[in-house]
């Protein structure tokens, strides 16, 4: 297992991470790779990082980045008031896949939600990647809620969903 670095995302890491969400058949259908990334991409990460509740992270082998994940932490009422965190857009690069840097991402943000007194951990993933569903319940997680989502139409033609008349 290489040594891996963590850190929060700059804007230069934009292309590279853009371009793992891109590597698969699912983000080749809703992400667009070009440099300068898309002005959405660029707003959206100055959001995630102006609010201490959102981190991107990159991970990095020999100065190079191999991985990503968002972790969020949500206050709730639910668990008597207990934080949860929330992790999302999970991605290895595809040359460094089954190598252990994924479970090492997820260990390490599992550490994080507890360093910051968190109850629970949540992600979701998508059901058409089943081996990632394996992948999780491996680490401990349980298939225990029904994720449901509404996608809106997006201002490029609705690619993203339906439009709600």
């Amino acid at each position: 297992m290489p040594d891996l670095v963590f850190r929060d995302a700059v804007a230069a890491d934009l292309a590279s991470i853009i371009g793992m969400y891109h590597d698969d058949i699912l983000g080749q259908q809703r992400e667009t790779v070009s440099e300068p990334p898309d002005d959405a991409y660029l707003h959206a990460f100055a959001e995630i990082d102006a609010d201490p509740r959102h981190r991107l992270i990159v991970v990095e082998s020999n100065r190079k980045i191999v991985g990503t994940l968002q972790l969020s932490y949500l206050p709730h009422l639910v668990l008597r008031g207990g934080e949860r965190a929330q992790i999302e857009a999970v991605r290895v690069h595809s040359g460094e896949r089954s190598s252990g840097i994924g479970e090492s991402m997820i260990r390490w943000a599992i550490d994080q939600a507890r360093e910051h007194g968190c109850r629970l951990v949540q992600l979701t993933t998508n059901s058409e990647r089943p081996e990632a569903r394996r992948f999780y319940e491996r680490l401990g997680f349980t298939a225990s809620h029904v994720g449901m989502k509404l996608a809106l139409a997006s201002d490029q033609g609705g690619e993203y969903g339906v439009e709600l008349h």
